[in-house]
């Protein structure tokens, strides 16, 4: 680990799981170091890049803190940086989005003016589309995750990503605060978008996303849905349809 400056103080921990991701980080760290709440700790967990992630993560100096893993997955990351972060909030953000300036403001007014929660979410642009919109409602959500990753968790109350699950591991890990009686706050704004989604598309399978599906079911007792199945087939044919274009 190269140490950061101490920022003991901080606000918000926001932390930063990264993988190959050369082609992205520079740009999402940008939008990280100008958000308007400066009193952030940011950390970057590089889960064994072989391209050049780390030396343009080093460009950035002692602005923030780097951890070097072998490589096990983005859930591992993230417990990762979670476990050597300080502040009260987490912020989980990955290393292809863009960051509204905002988002970090917005987020902990709203936390801190509704201590009955236990994180904070928003919508999102990816793909041309939007999502993240709909307010917190147990029924949806265990209809189906439209709770995004980039969420702002207390820290007393974030209970770790299943590093078990390779999809979906934001939809368990709502699903298990729900359970633990914590709930979340959505705001209505679109606060981030996703730089490479076109690509992250056309990578998705249907089948991939059915069998994710059916383990997160299985872990809470849910039983599978008609929904479920009419998803992953629509996402076999998005999927067929970007690699021909």
């Amino acid at each position: 680990m190269e140490p950061a400056a101490s920022k003991s103080m901080s606000t918000v921990s926001v932390i930063i799981p990264a993988f190959n991701s050369s082609a992205t980080i520079h740009r999402c760290l940008d939008t990280v170091f100008a958000q308007t709440l400066t009193d952030i700790e940011v950390i970057i967990v590089d889960d064994g890049s072989t391209d050049e992630t780390v030396r343009i993560i080093e460009e950035f100096g002692d602005r923030l803190t780097i951890i070097r893993e072998p490589h096990a997955g983005a859930a591992a990351a993230r417990n990762q940086g979670a476990k050597v972060s300080s502040a009260p909030f987490l912020f989980f953000c990955d290393a292809d989005l863009e960051l509204d300036p905002r988002i970090l403001e917005k987020m902990t007014n709203v936390a801190n003016k509704r201590p009955d929660v236990s994180f904070v979410y928003c919508g999102f642009e990816w793909g041309g589309k939007i999502f993240g919109m709909r307010p917190y409602q147990p029924p949806w959500l265990v209809r189906q995750n439209y709770i995004s990753t980039m969420s702002l968790i207390r820290r007393e109350d974030f209970p770790g990503f299943d590093p078990n699950l390779m999809r979906f591991q934001d939809w368990d890990l709502w699903l298990t605060m729900m359970e633990r009686g914590k709930r979340g706050i959505g705001i209505p704004e679109v606060l981030f978008h996703v730089q490479d989604a076109p690509s992250s598309l056309s990578r998705r399978g249907g089948i991939s996303r059915l069998v994710a599906t059916w383990k997160v079911r299985r872990k809470h007792h849910l039983r599978m849905r008609l929904s479920d199945i009419f998803t992953a087939v629509k996402e076999s044919f998005l999927g067929l349809f970007n690699r021909r274009v």
